[in-house]
């Protein structure tokens, strides 16, 4: 598998496992918390695959800003949390970075 694609993986199941979080209420709900273990090892099996090829500190960075900038639009999403200038700003900063990293990746 692409190092990219396993890390766009990775970030996705992140984003998935925090959400699990959210509904398993703190971990006092068996099938919730059941899936949030299963996307946190995917997520993790799925960042060693992208390791393997990709520069680590690029690729956690990565990981960590697909799942935070993930989790953001899913809150604004799914539960209404805000959507003011400033957190959009924030958040075009988070994918701005990632996207100033893989465009200077050597892989």
């Amino acid at each position: 598998m692409n190092g990219w694609l396993a890390l766009l993986a990775a970030g996705l199941l992140e984003i998935i496992w925090a959400l699990g979080l959210k509904h398993s209420d703190g971990l006092t709900r068996f099938w919730p918390s059941v899936a949030t273990a299963i996307a946190i090892l995917l997520s993790f099996a799925m960042m060693s695959l992208a390791l393997r090829s990709l520069p680590f500190g690029t690729a956690y960075a990565v990981w960590t800003g697909i799942g935070a900038a993930g989790s953001i639009v899913a809150g604004m999403i799914l539960y209404s949390e805000p959507a003011d200038p400033m957190r959009l700003l924030c958040l075009t900063l988070i994918v701005a970075g990632m996207i100033g990293l893989k465009l200077n990746s050597p892989v």
